[in-house]
């Protein structure tokens, strides 16, 4: 046959291109890693030689690989391998056996690491005894758990004591130690920025070592595409994290796309140079599936902790008063700066908003730099995008702003109990305005903010996406602002075309069209003919990426 034989070849699909000129094909033909062909069988037909492997589909369904625009890589990785786990609807007795458990296993004087714990749980645990319960079944082992937002800990007294810290300590800038309402005395739990006490000082004590930084990010970039993800951005990543995707590259074995958004400035939970400094290193650490080509700033913290930003006032609460609606880490004048420095650069910026005025504050920061600079071909994001004044909804789109949906937790949660404790039920429910961000043109991106989320599963983000259910059944009968559903070709789009061109890869992923990097993966069922309720049961059977198999489920 002429060289022009196709090295692999998919006939007898149900192949869903997301490629809006032509949605459908039964046959998909790869060669040199890059699609060549998409169609019927006779479009593949002059393509197929004696070398070319032929895949028969029988008729099950083919897309393409999904693109999760905000993940955490080496936390994820870290997280399957090292720490202890349980669900964020776990019970305090739950959370208190388990640690107990696991101290009976531990080492003498070894962390025990683990999460996470439920926002609405944050009140039971800044109390005296519960520390006091903590401390018993811990066995002298200093422990250190997660909340579900990843932006906060709850440490017992001999990590409080490892760290330094004592009933005279102080706050520290945007971070606060808790105290125990009545005494005063600390209660383990350690908010924003003051979680990173802790956390530096397992840092420094040795925990962690590069062997176990290369084993998590190898299990993660498996974990990823064992559920069809062959692209994503690492959303906070420093220089270890970039390093370790380089050096993946390098070594061949980064299986998925990988781009980077690298801090501003140093987050309270990872260590090492950030901002200027990291940014200026961004081409050592570019390879052939590796793009640092994003920064990542924080502008508020999450709302189950009073940190997030809002423009109407929390909850009434006794050491915050009643008129307490958190506030911004950087100024506008900063964030002006870092949009306009990062378009010079050429990068993108992802924005970490969790309350409503502050995303106000990224939208109106962006605003003045478009004055100033016109259009650009660059994507910023707003992370989270999920509490959003109605007046700044069409802001996105006019202003070309991602809406970066993650973590997918469009349904009721223990998150959003812990948001109701704090901003009232009404208020809360008004989470994830994702239709309203559709109707007005913006461009809307899935992502799953793995290890906040446990597991990056994108089939139930999907499924709540169209149900606005949680998948899981727990808060049975329960819905989450359903006017806010959208339907399921929709939520395809979302995370895989749309997400692809968030993060600057529309040409190269996201769908099925000649030319695309063959990343492609396949389904136990076609989930366009899947009720919706059944939607997160969806598993894939194989993962191809760049054509070659990097999934297969046994």
């Amino acid at each position: 046959m002429p060289e022009r034989s196709a090295d692999l070849v998919f006939t007898n699909g149900r192949i869903y291109t997301l490629d809006r000129k032509r949605p459908w094909a039964s046959a998909v033909a790869v060669k040199g890693g890059r699609i060549v062909a998409v169609g019927e069988g006779a479009d593949v037909a002059a393509l197929t030689g004696a070398a070319t492997r032929v895949v028969d589909l029988k008729g099950a369904m083919m897309m393409p690989g999904i693109v999760d625009v905000h993940a955490h890589l080496m936390m994820g990785g870290q997280a399957e391998l090292f720490e202890l786990r349980f669900p964020p609807t776990a019970s305090f007795e739950t959370l208190i056996a388990r640690v107990g458990e696991a101290a009976a296993k531990a080492p003498e004087g070894s962390w025990i690491i683990g999460g996470q714990w439920g926002s609405d749980l944050l009140p039971k645990l800044n109390r005296l005894e519960a520390l006091a319960a903590l401390d018993r079944v811990s066995q002298g082992r200093p422990v250190m758990l997660r909340d579900d937002t990843y932006h906060n800990r709850w440490v017992n007294s001999q990590a409080l004591a490892l760290a330094g810290l004592s009933a005279s300590s102080s706050d520290r800038e945007k971070g606060s130690i808790g105290r125990d309402p009545t005494t005063g005395a600390l209660t383990g739990m350690m908010i924003e920025s003051a979680a990173g006490i802790v956390e530096r000082t397992i840092a420094q004590s040795g925990h962690y070592t590069e062997e176990m930084d290369r084993a998590a990010m190898a299990r993660s970039i498996a974990t990823l595409n064992s559920y069809g993800v062959t692209a994503f951005l690492d959303a906070a990543a420093m220089q270890p994290i970039l390093a370790a995707l380089k050096g993946l590259d390098d070594r061949g074995e980064l299986t998925a796309w990988s781009v980077s958004a690298m801090p501003a400035v140093e987050p309270s939970f990872m260590f090492g140079i950030a901002g200027d400094e990291l940014i200026a290193l961004r081409e050592q650490y570019r390879g052939a599936h590796a793009k640092p080509d994003f920064v990542k700033i924080f502008l508020d913290g999450v709302p189950g902790a009073r940190t997030a930003a809002f423009h109407e006032p929390y909850t009434k609460d006794p050491v915050l008063g009643c008129c307490f609606r958190g506030s911004t880490i950087v100024t506008v004048p900063e964030l002006i700066r870092w949009v306009g420095k990062c378009e010079k650069l050429g990068l993108g910026v992802k924005i970490h908003c969790a309350g409503d005025a502050a995303v106000s504050q990224a939208l109106d920061a962006i605003d003045v730099v478009r004055s100033f600079n016109g259009p650009t071909k660059l994507k910023h994001h707003i992370a989270h995008a999920s509490y959003i004044a109605p007046d700044d909804i069409a802001r996105f789109a006019d202003l070309g702003v991602v809406a970066d949906l993650s973590p997918f937790l469009w349904y009721p949660t223990s998150f959003l109990e812990g948001h109701k404790q704090t901003m009232g039920e009404a208020r809360a429910l008004r989470f994830w305005p994702n239709k309203d961000l559709l109707a007005a043109g913006a461009l809307l991106a899935g992502g799953s903010d793995w290890p906040v989320m446990p597991n990056p599963d994108p089939w139930d983000g999907i499924e709540g996406l169209v149900t606005r259910r949680n998948p899981s059944g727990e808060f049975p009968g329960a819905s989450l602002w359903p006017e806010q559903a959208i339907d399921v070709a929709t939520a395809l789009e979302i995370f895989t075309i749309n997400s692809a061109r968030a993060i600057g890869l529309a040409d190269t992923v996201g769908s099925i069209e000649i030319g695309k990097s063959a990343d492609l993966i396949v389904l136990d069922r076609n989930v366009l003919e899947t009720p919706a309720d059944d939607l997160a049961d969806t598993k894939v059977l194989t993962t191809y990426f760049e054509g070659r198999v990097v999934y297969e489920r046994a």
